[in-house]
């Protein structure tokens, strides 16, 4: 038995249709909100980013505001979305197509463009100009493994890309369904077809056209590797309290979380006697212990494990250190790895400054 994917156009075309969540950047056919949408949503959750995509487009209303923004105001604007090259890349595309008028209007010269791949390319070519190019994610990949019954490994290239050449070639004829087409594979794989955990067959409007359904392989698929083992990485994060002041300092210009605020931080889980020899070291002299905590932060490959201290001290520290109150420290990109040392240098810092502000009157 071979399926013939021509046969599930019609009826997904229908379903979406009809069932299609009412996302912003499906009802427009701009290709600077098609793009900020597209990069938004590379590894990020759809409930994630329609609040930060709202206050990007508010902050950043055309290409040319992104192009010319402050690169710390557009980080801060990014803050815990995570994967910041995706900003930086935002910008110099913008820069790009700023300087030459407009967008390029076809796949190949999207993807001339910084931080726009195979996907992100196909995806505004057919959304924004009506152009036949199959976008295939991560949700189109396993709906046409399910569909088609495909034992491939998806990881490997050239998986990817038979099966980009099996969804380009059924790719509808009429104009007014290209835009919606890779929207709603996407859709479909997104929510019916669905990852963590067996597809909702008995919702599915592909239920009939579907190899992996007749044969029971569905819940089995896709292939994939193994994933890897997150290295475990000990730290240190000290925020440091000089009056109504906290330390921060940015992180070197390349590798994870480049140029992005920090508190100051060493390797390892330090002792307090090793943590107060640490903070010597910097050229500070620590007056009073007021908390410790605990955090961690998982990224892809690696995970965070934190002890947090907060201690008084006196002194300047290095000259990488910038001595930040509430309202600075509000106004930097601090990535969500410091979240929780970030919430709690916020609390002692506001506590601060209402206590000095008590002894002014």
């Amino acid at each position: 038995m071979k399926q013939n994917l021509s046969t599930i156009v019609p009826p997904l075309l229908t379903w979406f249709r009809a069932n299609a969540r009412p996302l912003p950047w499906r009802n427009t056919r701009d290709p600077y909100k098609i793009w900020v949408s597209e990069i938004m949503l590379q590894q990020t959750r759809v409930a994630a980013v329609l609040g930060y995509y709202a206050r990007f487009l508010e902050a950043f209303p055309s290409v040319e505001a992104l192009a010319e923004a402050p690169e710390d105001v557009l980080l801060k604007h990014w803050e815990g979305l995570g994967y910041y090259s995706r900003a930086r890349n935002l910008q110099k595309a913008a820069q790009i197509v700023a300087a030459r008028g407009g967008f390029p209007e076809d796949y190949t010269g999207l993807l001339t463009l910084p931080g726009i791949g195979e996907y992100t390319a196909a995806a505004i070519a057919s959304a924004a100009f009506g152009q036949r190019e199959a976008a295939v994610d991560g949700n189109v990949l396993r709906l046409v493994t399910r569909l088609t019954d495909c034992r491939d490994d998806i990881i490997a290239p050239a998986a990817r890309k038979k099966i980009r050449a099996q969804v380009q070639s059924i790719f509808p004829e009429d104009a007014s369904d290209i835009p919606i087409f890779n929207q709603a594979l996407m859709e479909l794989g997104a929510t019916i077809c669905g990852p963590n955990g067996p597809p909702q067959c008995f919702l599915c409007p592909l239920r009939d056209n579907c190899l992996g359904h007749a044969r029971g392989t569905a819940p089995t698929l896709p292939v994939k590797p193994p994933k890897k083992t997150r290295r475990i990485e000990e730290k240190t994060v000290f925020l440091l309290l000089r009056g109504s002041q906290i330390a921060l300092r940015k992180r070197p210009p390349t590798g994870l979380l480049a140029s992005l605020w920090e508190f100051p931080n060493a390797e390892s889980t330090l002792s307090e006697p090793a943590a107060s020899e640490a903070v010597s070291a910097w050229g500070l002299t620590p007056k009073a212990w007021r908390s410790k905590l605990l955090s961690r932060h998982i990224f892809t490959h690696v995970e965070w494990r934190m002890i947090n201290y907060t201690l008084e001290v006196s002194g300047s520290g290095p000259p990488e250190f910038v001595w930040m109150d509430a309202a600075a420290l509000r106004s930097h990109a601090v990535p969500s790895a410091f979240s929780r040392c970030c919430a709690e240098a916020l609390k002692v810092l506001e506590q601060e400054e209402e206590h000095g502000n008590l002894e002014q009157e």
